[in-house]
């Protein structure tokens, strides 16, 4: 398993626009990929827990990937975080 965690510095944090490709860009990989927001786990590759969450500008998440490309997934993921949220 792979996983990184981020403090989202974006001004909507992940508001529908932003989660909508950041979970486009999880359903790429064939990896299990879940993100951890306040002792939630979430599946990353449905828009619907993704927006549920409500994380905004400053709160902390945990990205996981567990699978055959996980050392992909969490390298694309990471790099979108740090460029688009």
């Amino acid at each position: 398993m792979k996983e990184f965690s981020y403090t989202l510095t974006g001004e909507t944090g992940l508001h529908a626009r932003g989660a909508g490709k950041l979970v486009t860009e999880a359903q790429s990989f064939n990896s299990n990929i879940s993100i951890v927001y306040n002792d939630r786990i979430e599946n990353l590759k449905r828009l619907f827990a993704v927006t549920c969450l409500g994380a905004k500008k400053g709160d902390f998440v945990t990205v996981r990937a567990q699978g055959s490309d996980e050392n992909e997934a969490a390298t694309t993921l990471e790099n979108y975080f740090r460029e688009n949220l």
